[in-house]
């Protein structure tokens, strides 16, 4: 069973003598393994470059190339690993040898039978690291596939309340490039910018169970019509709340209506009982709801938008999305709401 577990492994041998290089290999090829030999570093280097090895075997003090560079040397460029052999454990500590990127170190002469065991150790443990980055990029991958699911669902019902209402669809997606930015500014984690672009673009899809009579009306809305508008961030949770997002998408959507102060709504939260993430999208959500143009009023431009959150800085709206708002704004705002020809 072992020679069938380790028949494909190629070794190399490195020794500046002959008859150790001979007995080691031939003890390989009886215990199973493809052997190459070479008589220092710079040969065994010139064999690495043309063909694939496992593991070298190397004693440390050679002509013209010693085992510890060769250790380097290996280390740097290619991908075996190395078991180390000296006479001289006097002049090498343990540590050190490993330090250099060996696997192991033992203490010549050797025991043949010993060398054997610790080499099908490290042959072990190169096949368990193999496998752990097989299913690192397995994951890696399946969590690519899921995401990319994730957001066909999230531009899937985009396009729906685009179809149904193409005004609050442009503003999902303005909204969203202006939260990015704002997440950009902030630092935000690059996992936690995905959630919010995502969040943003579907953050109004509550509205899609409202009239669309009251969405496009080009008056002042009723006090029952805006009580029907106020319901959208607990219609868009309850749109969202089943899909397995590895987002908290659905709370960042029910919140972004929330206020700093607990005046907002559903639910009156207040300070960090909101989401960031949805205190980035109120604060980019109110901007461009001043600076674009709505159904029942023309656009009152980037000035207005910046008083609003700027007078109710600490009140309303996060202190440092604030900031970092008017700083994007300030690089950004004639690119993100041109104004009107």
């Amino acid at each position: 069973m072992e020679k069938l577990e380790f028949q494909s492994a190629r070794i190399l041998i490195v020794d500046d003598e002959q008859p150790i290089r001979i007995m080691i290999e031939r003890v390989m090829k009886t215990a199973g393994f493809f052997c190459r030999t070479a008589g220092n570093g710079l040969e065994a280097l010139e064999i690495l470059e043309k063909e694939p090895v496992d593991v070298v075997i190397t004693d440390i003090a050679m002509p013209r190339m010693n085992g510890i560079e060769l250790t380097k040397k290996i280390r740097e460029r290619f991908e075996a690993n190395v078991i180390v052999m000296t006479g001289f454990v006097e002049d090498y500590f343990f540590e050190d040898v490993i330090a250099e990127g060996a696997s192991d170190f033992m203490q010549k002469p050797i025991s043949l039978k010993e060398l054997v065991i610790r080499l099908k150790r490290v042959l072990r443990e190169r096949e368990n690291a193999a496998s752990r980055t097989r299913m690192e990029i397995e994951l890696k991958q399946s969590f690519l596939r899921l995401k990319k699911s994730l957001e066909d669902t999230i531009s899937v019902l985009s396009r729906a309340l685009e179809i149904r209402d193409p005004y609050t669809a442009g503003h999902q997606k303005r909204v969203t490039q202006l939260a990015c930015l704002i997440g950009e500014d902030l630092h935000l984690p690059s996992d936690r910018m995905d959630g919010m672009r995502l969040a943003g673009l579907v953050h109004d899809i509550g509205k899609i169970n409202i009239p669309s009579e009251i969405l496009t009306k080009p008056g002042r809305l009723s006090q029952v019509e805006y009580n029907l508008i106020k319901v959208h961030p607990e219609a868009g949770f309850d749109i969202l709340k089943d899909i397995e997002f590895p987002w908290p998408i659905a709370e960042i959507v029910l919140q972004h209506h929330e206020r700093l102060d607990g005046t907002g709504y559903p639910k009156g939260l207040q300070g960090e009982n909101i989401h960031l993430e949805s205190r980035i999208i109120a604060v980019a959500d109110v901007v461009d709801a001043m600076a674009s143009h709505r159904p029942y009023r023309p656009a009152l431009g980037m000035g207005k938008a910046l008083e609003e959150i700027k007078q109710n800085k600490g009140k309303l709206y996060d202190p440092p999305i604030v900031d970092a708002c008017v700083r994007v704004l300030e690089k950004e705002g004639s690119r993100l709401f041109p104004a009107p020809q």
